[in-house]
């Protein structure tokens, strides 16, 4: 519902032991025209393991309403084109288009990714830009990252040869070498993929080296990305870590390629323009097991559809947040095959969108790829299940200044901060059915600063400070024209950040909440005799992401 999108104003109110005055503060709109857009960025199509059309999928995300989202799927090498064809099917293709080394699947050779990115994607990517001038459309690839689980890449340029370059180079499934050496606006391409020629009784042959090793190939592949951006040879991107539980704790005895709190403080660290967070809501929602997460998984499985990592309050994303790091937290379908035919998922903003506000920073009036890039860097977003809301703002102010989330304020110490929430459901939802927020949940937790690579701190992925600080239910919030308006003021006594969390579950819901109404984990929600789809609709969240407040 696109007119939910430009918010005329903001309701600003002011609480303290129940009582209430509230303002209706009006902004006027200016000629600028920053707003608040919903996306998906991991969706797969015949290119690689998909089982939909390249342009099947892009007319979904048209049809459930996203303003922008990136074509995301596997490197290495696949044997079909984006209309399900084989490369070297010759009714198709007079003449074989596959350069590189050869290698095969199923009796069909393959195209490496690096060329059917550059070459086949990036041009269907264009014609779809052409026709649908008011969508933003990314060029991205699902890394297969060395020493660990997937990650999410997309990459702005005018050629769509960086990320070509990106996967040839540091992709592990990507054994191609025949571009080893060649000159690039990059640089000279190397193998840094996890991957190493070794030498077995005179013989060369390659081999994957120990986990930590391909570990560091991984960070030196998100350094290459920051360079490239420092340097505007990449004009935008992101690098952020897909379904970041689903593989267990990262084990280089066991080769379990998960990923630890150290690993995403390494890619940060290397990176932190271009790594800013990760996929803590899985897609595949609609599997039999939720986000497809078995219970060799962080935490045994998903918890109300999120993954552990971000659902455990004072949990890895607490801990991160709790040193004043910028990771922020998304959501995306990583559709392959809808449910209702035999696959796991929901299609591309039909369950679960991330919304992010998008800054008209030249005024033109319109919302380029930068500027959507810019926004989820900014941390200005969140993310919701089945459409549970489809507005949301959050703000922290004193005084004259105000920062909405991913923002930082800096308050003096004894002071208080006002904190203002808005909110407000599209009424049905794309399943058909009505459903509203039971209640939002503030969460804190001091920020003490960034720890030291080395240190034991490192590796512990808790803030035992973090904690749901309040809760907030219909007594709570005021309905102004559609929009439910909360506002509160907490003390400015320790540096801290805030974030939310809501859901249409009650607290003691069986099988769905526990007495304080935080999730319980998917595994349970068998019992309820729900299955894939239906238990996904049962149990809807949202979550923000954090505000920061320094205090003097």
């Amino acid at each position: 519902m696109h007119h939910t999108r430009n918010m005329p104003g903001s309701v600003i109110g002011c609480t303290g032991m129940r009582a209430c005055c509230l303002l209706l503060v009006v902004i006027v709109a200016s000629a600028r025209a920053d707003q608040w857009l919903a996306g998906d960025f991991h969706q797969h199509t015949f290119y690689t393991d998909g089982f939909d059309s390249f342009d099947f999928v892009m007319g979904k995300n048209v049809e459930f309403d996203l303003d922008w989202w990136a074509n995301s799927e596997h490197g290495g090498k696949w044997n079909r084109n984006g209309i399900g064809r084989h490369w070297d099917d010759s009714d198709v293709y007079a003449l074989n288009p596959i350069l590189g080394n050869i290698a095969s699947t199923a009796n069909h050779q393959d195209m490496w990714r690096w060329q059917s990115l550059r070459d086949h994607v990036w041009p269907d990517i264009l014609r779809w830009r052409l026709n649908n001038p008011d969508k933003r459309i990314f060029h991205g690839v699902e890394w297969d990252v060395p020493g660990h689980e997937h990650c999410s890449v997309a990459f702005v340029d005018s050629s769509g040869a960086a990320l070509s370059a990106f996967e040839y180079m540091f992709d592990i499934v990507d054994d191609d070498t025949s571009r080893e050496g060649e000159e690039t606006e990059f640089g000279l391409l190397y193998k840094r993929n996890g991957i190493r020629d070794a030498w077995t009784n005179g013989v060369k042959v390659r081999r994957w080296v120990d986990m930590p090793k391909q570990h560091e190939d991984a960070v030196a592949a998100c350094a290459w990305a920051q360079k490239q951006y420092d340097e505007g040879k990449i004009e935008n991107g992101w690098l952020i870590w897909a379904h970041i539980e689903r593989s267990g704790p990262w084990d280089p005895v066991n080769r379990r390629r998960g990923y630890n709190i150290e690993h995403f403080r390494n890619f940060n660290n290397a990176a932190p323009d271009m790594c800013f967070g990760f996929e803590g809501i899985p897609g595949h929602q609609a599997a039999g097991i939720r986000g497809g997460f078995a219970g060799s998984a962080v935490g045994g499985g998903t918890f109300g559809g999120t993954g552990f990592y971000s659902a455990a309050v004072g949990g890895l994303w607490d801990a991160l947040l709790g040193e004043g790091r910028r990771w922020f937290n998304f959501a995306n379908s990583d559709h392959h095959r809808h449910h209702t035919v035999g696959g796991d998922d929901f299609y591309p903003g039909e369950y679960l969108k991330t919304w992010v506000y998008a800054i008209d920073a030249d005024g033109d009036g319109k919302h380029g790829l930068n500027e959507i890039a810019n926004a989820l860097r900014s941390g200005n977003s969140w993310s919701v299940m089945g459409d549970l809301i489809n507005v949301l703002n959050f703000t922290v102010e004193q005084g004259d200044a105000k920062v909405g989330m991913g923002g930082e304020l800096t308050a003096a110490r004894g002071t208080h901060v006002m904190l203002s929430i808005t909110f407000a459901s599209p009424g049905k939802h794309s399943d058909g059915r009505i459903r509203l927020v039971d209640h939002i949940d503030l969460i804190s937790g001091e920020i003490t600063g960034l720890v030291q690579p080395g240190t034991p701190e490192y590796t512990k992925a808790v803030n035992s400070t973090a904690r749901v600080l309040k809760t907030f239910t219909s007594d709570d919030w005021t309905e102004i024209d559609g929009v439910n308006v909360i506002a509160t003021t907490v003390p400015a006594e320790k540096s801290m950040y805030y974030r939310l969390r809501g859901t249409d579950k009650a607290p003691n819901t069986k099988f769905e909440t526990d007495k304080d109404g935080n999730p319980l984990a998917d595994s349970e929600a068998t019992n309820l005799g729900l299955d894939r789809a239906d238990e996904a609709w049962a149990d809807l969240w949202f979550y923000g992401n954090p505000i920061f407040v320094y205090v003097n």
